[in-house]
């Protein structure tokens, strides 16, 4: 089993830069870009070269450093850098508004700094460095701990439907979804996969199976209109999905069409799983009714990967992502363990505490 190069690193100290994979490329092309300016995290954010909650948060803590550089010098003084830090955070906030992961991530880093008014522009700016490190590395450690929970639900020869793109490609670390995959073959499970498209990006598609490839655990790629079939043949045991934002009852918002896989699971009598970090929950919003669905260009549907599939001038509808509700879910995964059943006293027993 080989390890698959990192979404994300960090080069050098305060004035260093971002180097990501371009998501956009593979898995036809691995190209790595590196941000050096906040403007270019912003895109990047955006135009999806970097995706998944996690790793959105965690780039958005490294587009704030970056995004500070230019206020760093002899003559700065703190409130000066103070006003720009606000400036930053929320212009990165601007780039998608569902993945609540971004905004955790920057109201962190703006609470650094408000917790430390003593220091010096030049030692707040290394001290919000050390904060985006400690993000990253806490999602990494994040990861491991959701793979080894949800690994606790999945027994040998287990045959397991996903949707989207819920791996290290989305995070710091393993993934979250494909981070309990990573972990039952890990421990011999022998399990196999199969992966939703996930149109209209195809990130199920371009993503999921080269991460499963990568990592030698066989998949089977379908369209996503072949999920009841594959269901209705008996050849899926579970369905584990990753979340862009979790409300206080247990709802939960993914891409496009998790929603759809949720009611045919319920359907088949199959689990199905939400693999997330606490990071992902919003016990601010009571239910999935509150979560801000983006909506994207319909280019991504009439001119998919670059070619013309439908009439000129056809309406298009795009949101980006639909909220399951939590009486789909059987269990959602998290690094402190299983929340089962998904209700809002199970919900808050967990994530509060942490």
């Amino acid at each position: 089993m080989t390890t698959p190069p990192k979404t994300m690193r960090w080069n050098g100290g305060p004035d260093g830069w971002l180097t990501m994979i371009d998501q956009t490329l593979l898995p036809t092309e691995f190209k790595e870009i590196n941000c050096k300016t906040v403007e270019e995290v912003w895109e990047a954010i955006k135009m999806l070269r970097v995706r998944g909650a996690p790793a959105i948060g965690c780039a958005a803590a490294y587009g704030v450093i970056i995004g500070m550089q230019q206020k760093i010098d002899a003559s700065s003084i703190r409130d000066e850098f103070d006003r720009r830090l606000k400036e930053v955070t929320e212009y990165l906030a601007t780039s998608r508004p569902t993945a609540v992961n971004l905004f955790w991530a920057l109201d962190r880093m703006q609470d650094v700094s408000l917790e430390n008014p003593s220091l010096s522009p030049q030692e707040m700016h290394q001290r919000l460095l050390e904060e985006a490190m400690a993000i990253e590395e806490e999602d990494r450690a994040m990861c491991a701990a959701i793979g080894q929970h949800g690994a606790k639900l999945i027994e040998k020869g287990t045959s397991i439907l996903t949707h989207c793109n819920a791996g290290g490609l989305a995070t710091a670390g393993d993934g979250t979804a494909l981070a309990v995959m990573f972990a039952a073959a890990a421990q011999g499970k022998e399990i196999q996969v199969y992966a939703d498209e996930t149109r209209p990006l195809l990130q199920g598609a371009r993503l999921t199976t080269w991460e499963l490839q990568q990592r030698d655990i066989p998949v089977t790629l379908i369209c996503d209109s072949m999920a009841g079939q594959v269901m209705k043949e008996k050849r899926i045991q579970a369905v584990i999905t990753g979340a862009d934002r979790i409300a206080a009852n247990g709802d939960a918002c993914n891409k496009i069409g998790t929603y759809s896989v949720a009611l045919l699971a319920k359907a088949h009598n199959i689990p199905f799983y939400v693999a997330a970090p606490s990071s992902t929950f919003d016990l601010s919003l009571a239910t999935g009714d509150e979560i801000p669905i983006e909506e994207r260009q319909p280019e991504e549907i009439t001119n998919g990967m670059g070619k013309q599939t439908a009439p000129e001038s056809t309406r298009v509808y795009n949101p980006a992502f639909d909220v399951t509700p939590a009486e789909l879910i059987s269990a959602i995964i998290t690094e402190h363990g299983i929340i089962q059943p998904v209700t809002t006293e199970q919900v808050r027993s967990q994530i509060e505490k942490t």
